[in-house]
């Protein structure tokens, strides 16, 4: 599964610092990976379950300051469909029927850059929890 980011002025960054700006974007099925080149020559590989669950979302990032919803369960969570939102964001639609989480590019390339940091901390809220990823 391929989106087109689609050309246009990359979104708001510090004055004369361009955004990143995705090059490529593609989803591999058999491995669960949404692949996303930057044209700043940085490309990343996100996992389906931790786009399901660091997603944008109100419903996952609540509303304030520890409001964030632990999401667990979602260890085989699959992408069924990515549709591109103005030139800004890809809407992800996941298999479960979440779909309201909007990712822009410069939040895809904070998660890219943090995997590992936040993974870890998804893990570890889980644990304190007593929460599975199953």
């Amino acid at each position: 599964m391929t989106a087109s980011p689609g050309p246009g002025a990359p979104s708001q960054q510090a004055p004369g610092q361009p955004a990143p700006w995705p090059e490529a974007l593609d989803y591999d099925r058999a491995h669960r990976l949404l692949r996303i080149r930057f044209d700043t020559g940085e490309a990343f590989e996100l996992p389906a379950e931790l786009l399901r669950v660091e997603s944008p979302s109100a419903e996952v990032q609540g509303h304030g300051a520890g409001a964030k919803q632990i999401v667990p369960g979602k260890a085989l969570v699959d992408i069924v469909r990515m549709e591109p939102v103005g030139r800004y964001a890809v809407r992800l639609v996941f298999d479960d029927g979440h779909d309201s989480g909007l990712y822009s590019w410069t939040y895809l390339h904070q998660l890219g850059r943090t995997r590992e940091t936040v993974w870890q901390s998804y893990l570890l809220a889980l644990a304190e929890r007593g929460l599975s990823r199953a």
